[in-house]
């Protein structure tokens, strides 16, 4: 069984790491979760948002029982000093819902979970409210998952919008379960020129900051899950 299970929310910000690794479907309380293996760890991609993001990790916790839970994948900046491709692994997980918090041994910073996606105008208003550096929608709900079930939690984030960076509408096309409606939105975005040159530049940092978040998590993801092993045996 694995040592490490990872929760993103889409492969797209994965795609620098699961190459290779062996692609697994499972079903889970009457739903299908894709799984990819490799060794003794585990990824699975639940979708945006909470909700998504709980049960999925619901899911790996009870079809692999993992030692650790780490949650990757994109978030905002809510700090200038933090550029697109930036890694970052919080010591404080804050639920906005809530205001529940977590903390992480070794980490640095705060980041908090927000229900939507965060513009310009939001990502102040979370930086001034809640101290935190980077804004993302899964963190808080994968750490409730592991702390339920008493499993050590972690997170790893890029940083994939600057602080000024305005996302374009998107919640919209944001499925029930997750899932990110690409073809109706960029059918959205076929008809409004104005959004053209910001999707574009959107399109552009999300590429660079999964390359980075590959990178990072090949280089760090055999030691984390050999300090894991050694602290369960």
């Amino acid at each position: 069984m694995p040592k490490l299970a990872i929760v993103a929310a889409l492969e797209r910000e994965v795609s620098g790491l699961i190459g290779g690794w062996t692609r697994v479907e499972r079903d889970h309380e009457g739903r299908k979760f894709i799984f990819f293996e490799h060794d003794d760890m585990v990824l699975v991609c639940g979708g945006i948002g909470p909700e998504a993001a709980r049960r999925a990790a619901e899911a790996v916790i009870a079809l692999y029982h993992p030692a650790l839970v780490r949650s990757v994948g994109f978030a905002g900046a809510l700090d200038a000093a933090l550029h697109v491709g930036n890694i970052f692994s919080p010591a404080v997980v804050l639920d906005a819902r809530d205001g529940s918090r977590i903390e992480i041994a070794g980490g640095e910073g705060t980041l908090v979970t927000f229900m939507t996606v965060a513009g310009a105008g939001q990502k102040l208003k979370l930086a001034q409210a809640y101290g935190a550096q980077a804004v993302d929608m899964e963190a808080a709900a994968v750490a409730a998952a592991a702390h339920a079930h008493g499993i050590r939690f972690t997170a790893t984030k890029v940083i994939s919008d600057g602080l000024q960076f305005d996302m374009p509408e998107t919640a919209r096309f944001i499925d029930a379960l997750g899932g990110f409606k690409t073809a109706s939105f960029a059918f959205y975005v076929a008809l409004r020129p104005w959004l053209w040159r910001r999707v574009a530049t959107l399109t552009s940092d999300s590429r660079k900051a999964a390359r980075a978040l590959g990178e990072h998590l090949k280089d760090f993801g055999r030691p984390l899950n050999d300090a894991v092993e050694a602290k369960t045996n």
